[in-house]
């Protein structure tokens, strides 16, 4: 398999239940050894995707190919896959063994290929001394490392997850993340990944896809994710809390807000338009305060309305100009409800985006 041709691609891809579009002339590529994180809210077509890509859906129209082989109309046991689901889906009556060598036996795989195959996923995922017991006896994370496992036995090159950490308590989550990205950095690979959950995406991708309505609204990179949204859904989308968003006036280089102007020469134009109406967006982390705040391109002062202390940082909900903005400060910020907070604004880290198209600016 040429390292040229895409690992997964997807051409025009439409899937249709009745009158109800649910995938849309959908197009994707995902590269050799890429970690790829479909990201989006309940009902927007990303899990459907992945189980269209896994032949677990007979898609309308439109092409699959995994490496250079058309796999639209295969079964799912002919596509070269391995599938880990948001439900562990053991069989409770057998082993961890059991449970990793189950597929292979129907395979009708050498009893030796099985036991070196077993070995090899319980030690990368460090369940040797789990193989003698049943599900039942096993924590939620130790039944997800098993699921996994089932998968990595398969020794296939394109591994597809279904929200599997989902079912986890937080804690067990973070724990069981930073062991994905461990186990991809170590197998290389290709990994797509479905998940509702904006930090398991920026955390664990290579690049996102993030999907409304059955349609990818941006593919790009964490960082292009983050500081670079392509369109108003993105921006609002990705960030806890969300941008600030104030809609004003954008003449030559200068955004005006009521009595708030701001010059945006530094700002990255994608596109020099001429609009008069668009909207701007800027994070609650890049809004300074402090000392800072005085040697800032933009300064005002706001008043406070409510203070949330999150331990590592503070949430500051204040009024300006008769609107609400969010602020992120430091855990051990002395602000209180009725202050007046002096900040700053850097125009160049903010995003702007034409009020009717909401497209990035």
């Amino acid at each position: 398999m040429s390292l040229k041709t895409p690992s997964v691609k997807v051409c025009d891809l439409d899937l249709h239940f009745g009158d109800i579009k649910v995938l849309q002339k959908l197009n994707l590529e995902i590269n050799h050894g890429e970690f790829l994180v479909l990201l989006g809210s309940s009902g927007c077509g990303k899990s459907t995707l992945l189980n269209c890509i896994a032949g677990l859906l007979d898609i309308s129209a439109g092409q699959i190919f995994i490496g250079e082989k058309n796999v639209t109309w295969s079964e799912p046991s002919e596509r070269g896959i391995g599938m880990v689901f948001q439900s562990y889906a053991l069989y409770p009556q057998m082993t961890v063994e059991g449970n990793l060598s189950f597929g292979l036996k129907n395979a009708k795989m050498p009893k030796d290929e099985i036991k070196s195959r077993v070995k090899r996923a319980s030690e990368i995922l460090q369940i040797e001394a789990l193989l003698s017991r049943k599900p039942g006896a096993l924590s939620g994370g130790q039944r997800q490392r098993v699921a996994i496992g089932r998968a990595l036995v398969r020794d296939v090159d394109v591994f597809l997850f279904d929200e599997p950490l989902s079912n986890l308590d937080a804690k067990l989550r973070v724990d069981l993340r930073v062991e994905l990205k461990l186990l991809h950095q170590r197998l290389k690979n290709t990994m797509i990944y479905v998940t509702h959950d904006q930090i398991e995406a920026m955390t664990l991708a290579d690049r996102i896809a993030i999907m409304k309505d059955g349609k990818i609204m941006q593919l790009g990179t964490p960082d292009e994710i983050y500081n670079r949204p392509q369109n108003l859904y993105v921006a609002d989308f990705i960030g806890s809390p969300s941008m600030n968003f104030f809609k004003g006036q954008l003449k030559d280089t200068k955004f005006t807000f009521g009595a708030l102007v701001l010059p945006m020469g530094s700002y990255s134009f994608k596109n020099k338009s001429k609009l008069s109406e668009a909207i701007i967006g800027i994070r609650p982390e890049h809004i300074i305060t402090g000392e800072l705040a005085k040697k800032a391109t933009v300064t005002t002062n706001v008043k406070v309305k409510l203070v949330e202390p999150m331990g590592s940082d503070t949430l500051v909900y204040a009024d300006l100009l008769g609107h609400q903005i969010r602020i992120r400060m430091e855990g051990n910020a002395k602000v209180k409800s009725g202050d007046i907070l002096e900040i700053g604004i850097d125009p160049a880290r903010a995003s702007l985006f034409d009020s009717k198209t909401e497209q990035r600016i």
